[in-house]
């Protein structure tokens, strides 16, 4: 059997407004059917309460990010995820849902330094503005030309996941927004 390995190998690339690094391998759980069902199943194997629409709430190792009105993105330790999704599997046998792990299909990357938010307002049509864009916030939109989600967590470090299959073109988008100079509009 084949180790598991992330998409860029651990690629990094620090800039003057800040630094962009590919995560660790990280388990992955799409996790889709009525929320309001999916929700005890959801606290049990995760320790986390149900996150508000386009918010991520984390428990200790684990996290639930609102992806969808019908959609959860479960993150745990990657070597826990097959049994993550045997766990809802149980939780929610005989109830309309979707456990999938999707852990190796994706890949992610931490965005921090003073400049993070600007990386990303450079390269997404989202508002990333402190009154509109804090911690705990999770956002589903576009990198460039990919699709990708986000989130800040209290220390202002960002994390983003896109498709494996876009890794390298998300990394160097991400890596070119960070070389430019700050332009400082956005704290």
């Amino acid at each position: 059997m084949s180790e598991a390995v992330t998409a860029l190998g651990g690629a990094s690339s620090a800039g003057p407004v800040a630094q962009v690094e590919e995560r660790a391998l990280q388990g992955m759980v799409t996790l889709r059917g009525d929320l309001s069902e999916l929700a005890a199943a959801v606290e049990t194997v995760t320790g986390c309460a149900m996150p508000d629409k386009r918010r991520i709430v984390q428990a200790g190792d684990k996290a639930v990010g609102w992806m969808s009105p019908d959609e959860l993105l479960l993150l745990v330790p990657y070597a826990e995820t097959s049994q993550t999704v045997a766990a809802l599997e149980e939780q929610l046998a005989g109830r309309h849902h979707l456990a999938v792990d999707v852990s190796d299909a994706r890949a992610s990357f931490r965005i921090e330094g003073p400049g993070a938010r600007e990386v990303l307002a450079r390269l997404c049509p989202a508002d990333l503005s402190p009154a509109a864009f804090g911690p705990g916030e999770l956002r589903r939109t576009r990198l460039a030309q990919v699709p990708a989600a986000f989130w800040m967590e209290e220390s202002g470090t960002f994390t983003l996941v896109c498709f494996r299959s876009v890794a390298t073109y998300a990394f160097d988008c991400l890596a070119g927004a960070s070389a430019g100079e700050a332009v400082g509009f956005l704290p």
